[in-house]
C-alpha cells in the first residue's frame, strides 16, 4: 500500500503530519510492502482557494491513501473519485500514524470534516 503524508519539512518517518493539505510544502510516500520512501515537492503549493488539484499536488504519484491533519472538499472529493481513501492523522509523525492506519485507528475523512476556510494565521479552519 501506499501511502501519501503531507509535510512542512522532511525527517523521513520522523516528520510531522501536517494540518493541511493543500498547502503542504513536501508529500512523503510510503511504500509499506517495499519499505521505499518518496518525499514529492508540492506542484500545486499555490493555488487558488478551492481549486487545489491533488494530483498536480503530488505530481501524479500512485496512491491508495492520504493521512492529513485536514483537506478541503474539492480536493477530498477528487481524491475519492480516484478510489484514494483520506484519514485523519492522530498522532505527529508519520511513523505514528502508519501503525494507527494498520490497527484500523484512524477516521477517515468525509465531505462533513472537511477544512471550511483558513484562519487568520494560515491554519485550516476545520469543522
Amino acid at each position: 500500500m501506499k501511502i501519501c503524508f503531507p509535510v512542512q519539512n522532511n525527517e523521513g518517518l520522523e516528520s510531522r503530519v501536517y494540518n493541511h493539505f493543500g498547502s503542504a510544502p513536501f508529500f512523503v510516500v510510503i511504500n509499506t510492502e517495499t519499505d521505499d520512501v518518496t518525499t514529492v515537492v508540492n506542484k500545486d503549493l499555490h493555488h487558488a482557494h478551492g481549486a487545489c488539484n491533488p494530483m498536480k499536488a503530488i505530481d501524479g504519484q500512485q496512491i491508495d491513501v492520504l493521512v492529513v491533519g485536514g483537506i478541503g472538499a474539492g480536493a477530498l472529493s477528487r481524491l475519492n473519485q480516484l478510489g484514494i481513501k483520506a484519514f485523519q492523522a492522530q498522532a505527529a509523525s508519520i511513523r505514528e500514524n502508519i501503525n494507527l492506519l494498520q490497527s484500523r485507528e484512524l477516521r477517515e475523512l468525509t465531505m462533513q470534516q472537511c477544512c471550511g476556510g483558513h484562519s487568520s494565521e494560515g491554519g485550516c479552519a476545520h469543522h
